[in-house]
């Protein structure tokens, strides 16, 4: 974890040895995760597992809806790449879209927790939620190969809407992720070539 992503929280900047705590609390939140779902995560569960005091991990998490927030933000800037700048601009739109939204689909219990958690009202996840729609939007924009100032911003929330509602329909069980990847770049192809 030597991205400088990683070493910095929503709260402050961290050194390394910080940095490395918070690693272990999102590996143990994982775990806990997958193990409990998100009703029976805890911080502090989640900080006996890291070997970490629960005062600790409350310096850096405030809630536990905050700390899968930030299990979402490293999967996300782990996951979804920078397009390729010498594929088309379908396949690049394509690609960021299908990156999307396979993020979660072998991840258990995260998708779920991530819909719970985003949706809170904690000022940190709040944060981290501007950071995380922040982060998509600029994929999108990148791979439309354009630049913010001379993006068409109806195409860009068209894709976002597109990519938010199948995200939607996936973690309510209608469909598997991969069905909904299949989907999503099927509805972005056609608003695309339209």
């Amino acid at each position: 974890m030597s991205s400088p992503v990683f070493e910095e929280a929503t709260r402050r900047r961290l050194t390394p040895q910080q940095a490395e705590t918070v690693g272990k609390l999102t590996a143990a939140a994982a775990e806990v995760l997958d193990e409990s779902g998100f009703d029976g995560l805890t911080v502090r569960l989640v900080a006996k597992r890291a070997g970490v005091a629960p005062a600790t991990a409350y310096t850096y998490f405030s809630s536990k809806s905050h700390l899968v927030a930030e299990l979402f933000w490293r999967k996300l800037v782990d996951g979804v790449h920078e397009p390729d700048p010498e594929a088309d601009r379908l396949t690049r739109v394509t690609t960021v879209l299908r990156q999307l939204a396979l993020l979660v689909e072998d991840e258990g219990q995260l998708a779920g927790a991530v819909t719970s958690a985003l949706l809170g009202a904690d000022p940190d996840v709040a944060h981290l939620r501007l950071r995380v729609g922040g982060f998509i939007r600029s994929r999108v924009v990148q791979a439309l190969g354009t630049s913010p100032s001379e993006s068409d911003d109806e195409l860009v929330e068209a894709l976002e809407m597109l990519y938010s509602g199948a995200l939607v329909r996936a973690g309510m069980g209608y469909e598997t992720y991969a069905h909904i990847a299949d989907r999503l770049v099927a509805a972005a192809t056609r608003l695309l070539d339209g």
